[in-house]
Order: C-alpha cells, then structure tokens, then sequence
C-alpha cells in the first residue's frame, strides 16, 4: 500500500511563517501546503472547480524523482505521487535550476494553476487539454500545453534526470491511468497547480 503522507494546519502562526520567510528556506512540504491554501482560494469562489481533488507540480524537485501529487483536499493527504516531465525549453546550463516561460516556441514549463479540460486523442494519445488560469501560463491552450503520458517516462524514482516534454506536463503511462480514472469520473473541473 502506498505510503500516505498528512498534512495538519495545527497552528495559524505556521502558516504565517511560511509566507515571512525567504523561498530559499521554505520546505517542500510548507511550499505545498501555500499551494494547497492558493488552489482552495480558486475552488472556493467558483462552483465548477473540483472541492475535493487537485493535482500539484513542483518543479523544484528533480525530474528523476516524484512530484506530481494528486492531493485529497477534503482529507488533506496525498493520495498518490508520480515522476512528472518538464519543458526541454526550461533546461539550463550549469545552474540545474529550471527556468518557466508563458512564449510560443520556448518549449518551457509554464507555472501557474490550470483547469484540466476535456480529453481528445493526439499525438500521445489520450491528452487533456490545460487552460491556463494565471498571467504566467494564460498561452496555455494556444500553446497547446496538455497532461498527456509518453512511455519513456519511468514509472519508479531514479538518480538521473528523467525525458523532456515539450512543455507538458508528461507523466508514465501507468501513472496517467491513475489520473484518467479520477478525471473521468469527476463532475467538476480539477484544478492543477505547476510551481517551483
């Protein structure tokens, strides 16, 4: 069974700490919980977005490890995590430090919250269609940025660095089986959330 982490808002002086204190030191964990709290924000002023399930990117973990997390908002747990790939346009030289762009052929990462829209079948297959809901990532769907799979992306973490996309979110095949369930059988949109 896999392995559940729980998030607990014991203190409001935490949550306050997470937004006093400089990005470099803010933990996976706190930048997610601030992610989770943007998200509810959004799904709280508007009827068709999903309340109970979102999908969150951090692009600060490496590829080769897992960071797509598909989160119980109703709960407050990770129900599941996955290797994710990002934009070769976002690769840099020597710093390892990725870089995000919203620009037509930069074939980069756009961060920002989505809404996952319907399905239609591509290049990759079966692929969702992402609209963007911020500045950062409004060329969304011009762009044609989707969640799609590819079957060279690994199923389980490694050490190296995983494939690039082309400026998708592009999970394994296995793992996309995992997201199409819980899309297809969801009544309202879900919202998903790339940040760094």
């Amino acid at each position: 069974m896999m392995k559940k982490i729980v998030f607990i808002l014991v203190l409001t002086g935490f949550i306050f700490q997470s937004f006093t204190r400089s990005p470099e030191n803010i933990s996976v964990e706190e930048k997610l919980i601030i992610q989770i709290d943007a998200v509810r924000k959004v799904i709280d002023t508007n009827a068709k977005y999903n309340r109970e399930i979102a999908f969150f990117i951090d692009m600060e973990i490496v590829s080769g490890k897992n960071r797509f997390f598909i989160y119980d908002l109703k709960n407050k747990v990770i129900i599941d995590q996955g290797l994710v790939a990002h934009g070769i346009g976002s690769e840099t030289r020597g710093s390892g430090k990725l870089k995000f762009s919203n620009s037509y052929n930069s074939f980069c990462t756009s961060l920002g919250k989505y809404s996952v829209g319907k399905y239609y079948t591509g290049d990759y297959g079966k692929s969702y269609k992402l609209y963007g809901l911020d500045e950062t990532n409004s060329n969304a769907l011009t762009r044609n940025i989707v969640l799609h799979s590819y079957k060279k992306v690994p199923y389980m973490e490694q050490e190296k660095k995983i494939v690039n996309s082309l400026g998708c979110p592009m999970v394994n095949e296995l793992y996309f089986k995992k997201i199409e369930k819980i899309i297809d059988t969801s009544k309202t949109n879900i919202i998903l959330s790339i940040y760094n």
